[in-house]
């Protein structure tokens, strides 16, 4: 947003005792051109893993996961309680200040978000709980209009069903590559890419990223979509095996 980037909640690791995922509220603005970092007001709620984007002027965090309301729990394991969250809280960079919106009809986390022609749209993620191996995977896409601050009716699934997923925005259209899965019987990663056009609401398949890999960022330079790091491995297989790939899709203008 206007040339800074922004970051918002997320997990540390607990002070002591075994591994977790604590969820925070802290937000932070970055500025390339001083090499700065400044703390800002802090979100309202503590979550993790929730999409942002900037519409306008206004900048909105959308779901996550976070400890049940009322727990007394301060972080997140696989044999603690929690909850997806709907949560839609918009942030002000001028006033530096947050307001609540209306909650995101199906909570999730680990979702991928992209905003076209001024309105946001949700794809896929995590329903259920925070980690892959206790959560359910979805397709589903939804529209948020920050203008009226209503969601629109469930928009044309994804194609492939996944979490912790990539995407990147170009010409209209939303890029969402890799991702992970589970169910009782199977995990995995996904080399898979495809495109989102809200106009037609349709989806695409384009050519698959060389590697597979979860947990990957992406982003668009000049006409290529950029999709760098990640893990070929889906979570819990204790095979700790990452990559520095860096894939380059190169974009045409309509791309179908």
């Amino acid at each position: 947003y206007h040339g800074k980037i922004y970051g918002f909640g997320g997990f540390v690791l607990p002070q002591s005792g075994p591994p977790s995922w604590v969820p925070v509220n802290n937000a932070w603005e970055y500025d390339p051109e001083t090499d700065a970092w400044k703390a800002l007001a802090p979100l309202p709620a503590k979550r993790g893993s929730a999409v942002a984007a900037a519409v306008g002027d206004k900048i909105y965090v959308i779901g996550g996961v976070a400890n049940l309301p009322g727990s007394n729990e301060t972080a997140l394991s696989q044999t603690i309680p929690q909850a997806s969250v709907g949560t839609v809280e918009e942030y002000d960079p001028k006033t530096n200040t947050w307001r609540a919106r209306s909650p995101m009809p199906t909570p999730r986390n680990h979702a991928t978000v992209g905003t076209v022609n001024g309105k946001i749209y949700v794809i896929g993620g995590r329903v259920g709980a925070a980690f892959i191996g206790l959560a359910s995977d979805i397709s589903v896409v939804e529209e948020y209009d920050p203008a009226t601050d209503k969601w629109s009716a469930p928009r044309a699934r994804m194609p492939t069903t996944r979490s912790a997923m990539a995407a990147g925005v170009y010409s209209g259209h939303i890029y969402v590559a890799g991702g992970e899965f589970q169910d009782p019987h199977m995990m995995a990663t996904f080399r898979s890419v495809e495109a989102y056009d809200p106009a037609s609401n349709m989806w695409s398949i384009l050519p698959s990223m060389p590697v597979s890999r979860h947990g990957l960022a992406a982003g668009v330079i000049g006409h290529r979509l950029l999709l760098v790091g990640g893990d070929v491995q889906s979570s819990g297989t204790e095979i700790h095996a990452s990559t520095s790939e860096v894939d380059a899709l190169e974009l045409e203008s309509g791309d179908k």
